[in-house]
């Protein structure tokens, strides 16, 4: 599959905020989920030049945003179509994902935070290469999650 990376439109922030909808635990992952997400999701001006609609053969298939903390790390964060989820295409997507940031932001390393429950993006994100470098504690979707950070070297 090839992955293709654009400005997401407003149209394309609104269709994923409203329309994908995630099963199970991974409902945690809907936009809707969160008011501050869905705010910061929909804002144009928020959003900028940093997050991405991906795209592969033409149909919108996942978003990917990417900013810089400083100059030599780049911290991601991603969501697939909620169909193909747990199809075997994530490690792609994330490999696709990683050299999409290199190419456009040359840093040294690329961080990630990820909901400790979903072990199954965690076991992706590790086999492209990501390691653990730690561990919080964040209140969001109404509650207070753990999350673990996790940094590639590039």
């Amino acid at each position: 599959m090839k992955f293709t990376f654009h400005v997401m439109t407003q149209r394309e922030a609104e269709h994923i905020a409203y329309n994908w909808k995630y099963d199970g635990i991974y409902s945690f992952y809907d936009i809707t989920a969160d008011k501050e997400d869905l705010e910061l999701f929909l804002d144009p001006i928020k959003r900028g030049n940093s997050v991405f609609s991906v795209r592969s053969e033409g149909e919108l298939v996942a978003f990917f945003s990417a900013q810089s903390i400083n100059y030599y790390i780049v911290d991601i964060g991603l969501g697939m179509k909620p169909n193909l989820t747990g199809k075997g295409i994530g490690r792609e997507f994330v490999k696709a994902g990683l050299a999409f940031v290199r190419a456009n932001y040359n840093p040294k390393k690329i961080t990630l935070s990820v909901a400790v429950f979903n072990q199954r993006a965690i076991n992706v994100y590790r086999k492209v290469g990501f390691e653990e470098a730690g561990r919080f504690m964040q209140d969001t979707n109404g509650s207070t999650y753990e999350f673990l950070k996790m940094v590639y070297v590039c």
